[in-house]
């Protein structure tokens, strides 16, 4: 899948059904809600401008926001600790003390805005009791692999669980010709040491890219607050861990009965792969390190929480279900840009029994590494 190709179609599942990406990220918000200490410590990191005419403004934009609720989450948290911020510090005046925040929403023209803008509250400003959304918001459609926004606009960049995606799958992984050729895979996990190396390479020109632009955009002062998924340093490029593993084995698996049944060829298999990597702390460091416009503030790993069943996690086919609905919220996209929504159906249906059958391993081994990241611009 070129670059072109996944601007054009690659979102997470938008809408509110049950496979969509807003009733599938709950494990995303609460693993955020425990990171917001992160965020705050990279926020006063900040330098705070030298306020013109009128009341100070504040911007702030979250690259790969998609449809939930996290990006909603970090907006607020923006605006309540720069406010306390301002408060207690020694801009005083009235002006500083109350500033106006703009928070842009930024993803791939793909993503489903209209949800996600649906969740907002009104702003306080037109509420008439003051209560409400306390920022302006605009919604910003392309990809942090480019450039976004003018030069020295932007004070403060989020980015959670986003990063690890790719702006598109290496060239050589689907070349038939090349070692990295990954034939019968749709993953990285599990391939071979030369489809590794190259999913590696594409990581590190990406990472490039997306430090270059946003050195340019941030004000002079300004930081970033990164969280994306990661994998322990001892582990190569094709090892993600148990959870993923074992997520990416059933996906596979279910791949291969459609082709087994007939329902598709093994030509379209082949030719599918997912535009994502799990860089190491110290893959991530190189790339900051080689940018050179950043200090490293914090950069570790947390442990993510495990899945999220709202029934009995104890229920077979409860699990199933959101295993399913999970994988569907967030590869459902791009699998029906390639095979129609039919076989997609098909698909999730067989992934679907092979997450009920191994449901207690799931419900154990299914946490996720993050990486999480505050850099300042230099």
């Amino acid at each position: 899948m070129q670059a072109q190709d996944v601007k054009n179609v690659f979102s997470m599942k938008g809408g509110q059904g049950e496979s969509s990406y807003l009733k599938n990220s709950k494990a995303q918000l609460r693993d955020l809600q425990m990171m917001l200490n992160a965020l705050e410590e990279t926020l006063d990191k900040i330098t705070i401008p030298p306020r013109g005419p009128g009341k100070l403004l504040l911007t702030a934009a979250d690259l790969g926001c998609s449809c939930g609720r996290s990006s909603l989450v970090v907006a607020d948290a923006i605006v309540q600790h720069m406010t306390n911020k301002l408060c207690r510090g020694k801009h005083v005046d009235a002006a500083a003390a109350d500033p106006e925040f703009c928070f842009y929403f930024s993803d791939l023209p793909s993503n489903d805005f209209n949800t996600l803008f649906s969740l907002l509250p009104p702003h306080a400003a037109s509420s008439g009791d003051g209560s409400g959304r306390r920022y302006f918001a605009g919604a910003v459609p392309g990809s942090f692999h480019d450039r976004l926004f003018p030069e020295r606009s932007i004070d403060v960049f989020t980015s959670t669980f986003s990063l690890h995606w790719l702006s598109q799958v290496p060239d050589e992984v689907t070349d038939t010709r090349s070692p990295a050729y990954n034939k019968g895979k749709v993953f990285v996990q599990g391939s071979s040491e030369e489809t590794g190396a190259a999913f590696r390479r594409q990581f590190q020109s990406d990472m490039a890219r997306f430090l270059r632009c946003r050195a340019a955009e941030l004000k002079p002062g300004g930081a970033m607050f990164l969280v994306f998924v990661g994998r322990p340093s001892s582990a190569s490029p094709t090892d993600l861990g148990r959870s993923f593993n074992l997520l990416g084995a059933m996906f596979e698996e279910s791949w291969c009965d459609l082709v087994d049944e007939g329902l598709i060829d093994g030509g379209s298999m082949d030719s599918f792969n997912i535009p994502s990597y799990a860089a190491t702390l110290e893959e991530f460091r190189e790339a900051v390190d080689a940018d050179g416009s950043f200090a490293v503030n914090r950069l570790e790993h947390v442990m993510g929480s495990r899945l999220a069943v709202d029934d009995d996690p104890h229920d077979r086919r409860a699990v199933g279900r959101r295993v399913a609905n999970n994988q569907r919220s967030i590869f459902g996209p791009l699998v029906e840009a390639h095979v129609g929504r039919a076989l997609t159906d098909e698909l999730f249906a067989r992934m679907e029994r092979r997450a009920e059958e191994l449901s207690n391993e799931l419900v154990d081994e299914m946490g996720v590494h993050y990486i999480v990241c505050s850099l300042s611009l230099v």
